[in-house]
């Protein structure tokens, strides 16, 4: 049961009766006595709401930043009409709005209703409760039921870097236009026998051949075309930092990618690394490259493998949706066993993490080499904005101080990046609306010149 603001104003004005009444205990008696008569005749004339029936239908996937619409069927199978309001309960990040529904159902009829959610973050919005209030004819009281009906919707990722990928195709084409057919001393594909000169590769000679032909003869390679890709997301600690260029930040400067509804802050390090995956997967599958994507911090959180090129992005964005960052320090050396464990062959493995001297120290770089005597390993990591704001500024005690500490932490990112070429791996560290272009750019570029 509810009471209504009528049954607050009918009371107010049995209140004032009682303040002008000659015997006003009796007076009080006699007003609450009238409104709880009114009150029970509201609930009995009221529809019931425990024998409602409900459906739902509408859309189950939609991206950050994007509406859908979700219907709610209200059937009446109760004698009395039900006349009320309807509140259909989201979490709030599903950003459901109207906020509450006027219904009107007469008995054996049913009506349909309509709440529009634009969801301000990732992964799967269940709905929580159907609350229904029944009004009684005087409007003074409501007979009032939840209901749970079932419903769920998966907000996936945007893909904002959709937009670079026409210029990304076509340097593609121009690389399969002039991508050399024979490299001397590379490649993994035999091609043909031909005979040693002065200066080739003695690994390359093939002594059976040699044997065969009492002359000595070399093999020759051919750089595969077609490879298979592995990107890696690390799910720890250091991808729930939210970077990006925000409100406030860089005062006078417009943001290059404006924040979604609710992420005036920018978005997580994790989300930027999902955008940079999608293009790159999508570059990659174009290129015909076998794409596989593993998301990993203390534990397997997703793993896709065997998607066609038709159907990999549909199955990527949904395996990424529900990925949430974990607030623990990722297992590199784990990390790098699944890897191994899914990579038998030799393949390019993009590894979407922070490059952050204390994690990288302790954690990826003593492992680091495990995996890239394996596999040619590309870094990418997102770099925030805020530390080169915070480099500039001279103008204030605290900013210098500011702009220490930010100097400090940028020379710290460049000796690990200097760490990690220095093993034999290619690093991206770019701004976060940067980022997903360089990657596409140093994948190219490993095309180019014939290591991948």
């Amino acid at each position: 049961m509810a009471l209504t603001g009528r049954a607050g104003l009918l009371a107010a004005l049995g209140a004032l009766l009682v303040l002008a009444a000659p015997d006003p205990p009796m007076a009080v008696l006699g007003v609450a006595l009238l409104l709880a008569a009114l009150v029970v005749i509201d609930l009995l004339f009221a529809g019931g709401v425990r024998g409602l029936r409900f459906h739902r239908d509408g859309e189950r996937l939609v991206r950050l930043g994007e509406s859908v619409t979700v219907g709610l069927v209200v059937e009446n199978p109760g004698r009395r009409r039900v006349r009320g309001v309807v509140r259909d309960a989201w979490p709030p990040s599903a950003g459901s709005a109207p906020r509450h529904l006027r219904v009107d159902v007469p008995s054996g009829q049913r009506r349909r209703l309509v709440t529009t959610l634009t969801p301000t973050r990732r992964g799967d919005r269940e709905a929580v409760t159907v609350t229904v209030r029944s009004l009684g004819p005087l409007g003074l009281a409501a007979r009032q039921g939840s209901h749970v009906v079932p419903w769920s919707v998966r907000v996936l990722p945007p893909f904002l870097s959709r937009k670079h990928l026409p210029g990304k195709l076509a340097r593609l084409r121009e690389l399969d236009g002039r991508h050399p057919a024979l490299v001397r001393g590379q490649g993994t594909e035999f091609d043909s026998l031909r005979e040693y000169v002065v200066g080739d590769d003695v690994r390359s000679i093939d002594w059976r051949a040699s044997a065969r032909r009492s002359d000595v003869v070399v093999r020759t390679w051919r750089p595969e075309r077609d490879r298979r890709v592995l990107i890696v997301l690390d799910t720890g600690r250091t991808s729930a930092g939210r970077v990006g260029v925000a409100p406030g930040v860089a005062p006078g400067v417009a943001p290059r990618v404006a924040p979604l509804p609710g992420q005036a802050s920018g978005w997580p390090r994790l989300d930027w690394s999902m955008d940079a995956a999608l293009l790159l997967a999508a570059l990659a599958s174009r290129a015909g490259d076998r794409v596989d994507f593993l998301a990993y911090d203390r534990t397997v959180r997703a793993w896709l493998s065997g998607a066609s090129r038709t159907d990999l992005l549909s199955s990527l964005v949904n395996a990424m949706a529900p990925i949430e960052a974990e607030l623990v320090e990722a297992d590199s050396p784990g990390m790098v066993a699944a890897v191994l464990a899914r990579a038998k062959r030799r393949c390019l493995v993009v590894l979407l993490t922070d490059v952050n001297a204390a994690a990288m120290e302790e954690g990826l770089l003593p492992v680091l080499p495990r995996l890239s005597s394996r596999h040619t390993v590309l870094v990418a990591a997102v770099a925030d904005p805020r530390v080169a704001a915070m480099a500039s500024g001279r103008g204030t005690a605290e900013q210098v101080y500011d702009a220490a500490a930010a100097e400090r932490l940028r020379g710290e990112r460049r000796r690990i990046t200097a760490r990690l070429r220095g093993q034999g791996v290619e690093v991206v560290d770019a701004l976060p609306e940067d980022i997903a272009p360089a990657l596409a750019d140093a994948y190219l570029a490993l095309k180019a010149a014939g290591r991948l």
